[in-house]
């Protein structure tokens, strides 16, 4: 059989044609094969190694490509009123069944009950695409009450579709205010104040916040004024006022503490750490972020809570360059996601992931990830499409794309982020040593919270650059700056990078010996954060030292092995390196 129905929607297979109502409707070749080999079966499902096997033959891919491909599926289907037919089959893979598509919108009113309590359970089981399809038909059917509207609302969040959970929780607060509840619709309208924080739509979430303020009244040791805290903690940041950010943290931990609630005491904790390390306050910063994680992820706390308290910490652990801390929590909350049905992970969650793909010298999946990442934050969280530019750039600057990494870096700039450090670290590949450190100095007079959390890192990476650009007070004052402040910085990255400055200096000064230590050292320190392609670079100049120093069979040894990281990750920037050292060593 090579022609199916599902609603509305025809599949012609032979043809590759898919069409709503005879209308042709364009659909990705990936998407197209994923639906045609599940209706080729659809009387099992289809585990997700078939499937993946499948759709990238001899490609090695993270079921994260395969997620997407399910999710622009739906899509599809949805156009034609199916969305339902499709079914997630919790750890195992995916089913089709055609004769599950949706009934059309509009049906008795009599069959609303029903519909509801099918809505209700799907999302206790954790089922969120069927709570939210179910939900949406019951609406269709007959008016839902403040109880319903919001738990379609967190469905539709749960599914990666924020933009359209505002509607049924704007009709949530209404009706918990009709019925007399006006702390009860508080929830609602701090849920709107998130989502439109997300959606950089500043005007409209100070308005929420607002508004529930206005419906907490004098109740300010309820869970709700906590929730308001927390949430004024965060408008309050992006507004740059970190004090008062951390205040307003800390009050709705103390609240959330006092009246026994882990949401609003892990969201509370959270951010009051993630504004401790914004203020230099690393030790507690990292305490407090561990602590909230542990608490909120082993509590009853909806993906939502979850997805912030992760996003959070994964900010956190990216902007302080500390990948060994970010990669045992990604592992930690991936399992949290699969207890919890969750198999789309948000743009900022795979954001996350993509960055430290790249960090670890997988640069295809991480350059795909991104692309990834940025179309879903267009829709869930555009103020981070410069940040996610400002990664594109790294990857595409690791890969040896200097150009791309330069247009990369151009875009996350245009949307207000600063794409520092990537981008004097691409000025100094080109050359261009004033305008990588004039560009540095400039990042580090700003006090927005990604500054203020990265300033370890881009005063680590500014004093190795003005050491190798002759610039040698300011990189050794910063170098007293980091090494009396130990505890503040005491990431691996920023000791390398500090290592790497002090070996420049010692070059500058013809103390070669003890600058190859420097350089063994940070070595170490690259192993330790997990970031290979930094650590082959720094074993490359520890090459080219051991060569001036006489030992040219250590530096064959440490030539050799960075060729083999080169060929390993596909970097074409450390091949491109490694040639040119061999043809130096040939010249001398």
């Amino acid at each position: 059989m090579n022609r199916y129905c599902l609603g509305s929607l025809q599949i012609d297979v032979a043809a590759r044609r898919l069409s709503v109502d005879g209308v042709e409707v364009p659909v990705q070749p990936l998407v197209f094969e994923f639906l045609a080999y599940l209706l080729r079966n659809t009387d099992r499902a289809v585990a997700k190694d078939e499937l993946l096997d499948r759709l990238w033959p001899g490609v090695n891919v993270t079921e994260s490509s395969l997620q997407r491909v399910a999710s622009l599926a739906r899509g599809v289907l949805r156009q034609g009123g199916a969305e339902a037919a499709l079914e997630s089959v919790q750890r195992f893979g995916y089913r089709l069944r055609p004769d599950q598509a949706p009934a059309t919108a509009g049906g008795p009113a009599d069959d609303a009950p029903a519909l509801i309590g099918a809505a209700r359970a799907a999302c206790a089981a954790k089922r969120w695409q069927d709570g939210a399809d179910l939900y949406a038909q019951a609406d269709a059917a007959a008016q839902l009450g403040a109880a319903e509207l919001e738990e379609w609302g967190l469905s539709l969040e749960c599914i990666g579709r924020p933009a359209a959970a505002i509607d049924p929780l704007t009709r949530a607060v209404a009706a918990h205010v009709a019925g007399g509840n006006r702390l009860a619709a508080a929830n609602p309208a701090l849920a709107l104040s998130r989502i439109h924080l997300e959606r950089a739509e500043m005007a409209v979430a100070r308005g929420w916040h607002g508004r529930a303020a206005d419906l907490i009244g004098a109740s300010e040791t309820c869970r709700e004024h906590g929730l308001w805290c927390w949430m004024g903690s965060r408008l309050a940041s992006a507004a740059a006022e970190t004090e008062e950010a951390l205040g307003l943290a800390d009050r709705a931990y103390e609240i959330g503490k006092r009246v026994g609630d882990p949401v609003v005491e892990s969201l509370g904790l959270i951010y009051r750490g993630f504004f401790e390390l914004c203020l230099g306050d690393t030790e507690r910063g990292l305490e407090d972020q561990d602590v909230a994680a542990t608490l909120g992820l082993s509590s009853e706390i909806d993906p939502v809570v979850g997805g912030t308290i992760y996003c959070n910490l994964l900010w956190a652990c990216r902007n302080f360059a500390d990948w060994r801390r970010a990669s045992h929590w990604s592992a930690s909350y991936e399992r949290w996601c699969r207890s919890e049905g969750l198999e789309e992970l948000t743009g900022s969650c795979r954001l996350h992931r993509a960055e430290a793909l790249g960090i670890a010298g997988t640069l295809d999946e991480a350059k795909a990830l991104v692309l990834t990442a940025i179309e879903q934050l267009e829709n869930d969280a555009p103020w981070a499409l410069g940040d996610a530019a400002r990664v594109l750039g790294d990857i595409h600057l690791a890969a040896g794309d200097l150009d791309q990494a330069g247009e990369a870096y151009g875009r996350s700039s245009a949307v207000g982020w600063s794409p520092q450090p990537g981008l004097a670290l691409l000025q100094l590949e080109r050359g261009e040593a004033e305008a990588a450190n004039l560009g540095l100095e400039r990042c580090l007079q700003t006090r927005n919270w990604p500054t203020l959390q990265r300033k370890g890192l881009l005063l680590a990476t500014l004093a190795k650059i003005a050491a190798l650009t002759g610039r040698h007070e300011r990189a050794a004052e910063i170098v007293r700056e980091l090494e009396t402040q130990p505890q503040r910085w005491p990431m691996p990255s920023i000791r390398a990078l500090t290592s790497e400055a002090r070996a420049a200096l010692l070059v500058g000064e013809g103390r070669i010996l003890e600058a190859i230590a420097e350089l063994l050292a940070a070595c170490d320190h690259w192993r330790e954060a997990g970031s290979i392609l930094n650590y082959a670079d720094t074993r490359l100049c520890l090459a080219a030292l051991l060569s001036k120093a006489g030992d040219r069979a250590g530096a064959r040894i440490e030539a050799q092995a960075v060729d083999l990281i080169a060929r390993k990750t596909g970097s074409a920037r450390l091949a491109r390196k490694c040639r040119e050292f061999e043809s130096m060593k040939i010249a001398s």
